[in-house]
């Protein structure tokens, strides 16, 4: 049961909230692998939707200053679109085969971009509808996507806080469409409902000790920072495929 390694998982889940929003991407990335070990992955859908809305509302209130409402249209509706579709066949496909693939998808792009440097991916509209599509339908069916719409974040070489803010509110219209669906689908369970309030806190702790690291980093060191997560996540994804734990 949950309740026997709560401190546990509310510590664990302030370190990805803090990482999530070091990273600008989103804490669902961190979080996702980490619920796995506590809850079944249902109810890991559910249950993180629910906490990325409010670490979402928190980012955009720490952040606000910062957002790019041409990108909010342009990867935000595609996002928000296919999350929707990812979030209803969700229960259809084989969750492990589609995580494999995000794995080796975040290791191979973040390693092509660390490796060579002056790489860049076209800051066009067509990439950020793309990155935007894909960024969603992997958060519908996977439960994150804050990766994929980090690399195409990435590219346009933003400022911080707009980086994180852009993405906060991108990412607040997918939750928001995808707990609708979850719940439909049955993701969100009442026995799980408890645990909102507590991640709700962490959210907010998490973001402002994460805002607290940021203004300490610069520009250079935050773009490669991103890349150096994103790597570290697909590596973490690729190892849940082949070794996974469970204490649930």
């Amino acid at each position: 049961m949950l309740s026997r390694y709560l401190p546990i998982f509310i510590v664990l889940s302030i370190l990805a909230e803090i990482l999530g929003t070091v990273g600008g991407f989103g804490s669902s990335v961190f979080f996702v692998p980490i619920a796995n070990f506590f809850l079944d992955f249902q109810s890991v859908l559910g249950i993180t939707a629910l906490f990325h809305l409010s670490s979402n509302v928190s980012k955009i209130a720490l952040f606000r200053k910062g957002i790019d409402k041409k990108l909010i249209f342009q990867l935000g509706l595609p996002a928000v679109i296919f999350v929707s579709v990812g979030a209803f066949f969700s229960k259809y496909f084989n969750a492990e085969i589609l995580t494999l693939i995000l794995a080796v998808f975040l290791i191979g792009l973040s390693l092509l971009f660390l490796i060579f440097k002056k790489l860049k991916l076209n800051a066009s509209p067509k990439n950020a509808v793309v990155g935007g599509a894909l960024s969603g339908f992997s958060a519908g069916i996977l439960g994150t996507g804050g990766a994929i719409r980090g690399i195409t974040l990435a590219a346009f070489k933003m400022k911080k806080d707009v980086f994180i803010a852009t993405s906060a509110i991108i990412d607040l219209g997918v939750d928001f469409s995808r707990t609708i669906i979850y719940y439909f689908n049955g993701y969100i369970h009442n026995h799980d409902l408890y645990l909102i309030p507590i991640l709700i806190v962490v959210s907010i702790f998490g973001t402002w000790i994460g805002k607290k690291i940021l203004n300490r980093v610069s520009q250079k060191q935050f773009n490669h920072i991103v890349l150096l997560l994103i790597l570290i996540i697909g590596i973490t994804t690729l190892l849940s495929v082949f070794y996974p734990v469970s204490i649930n």
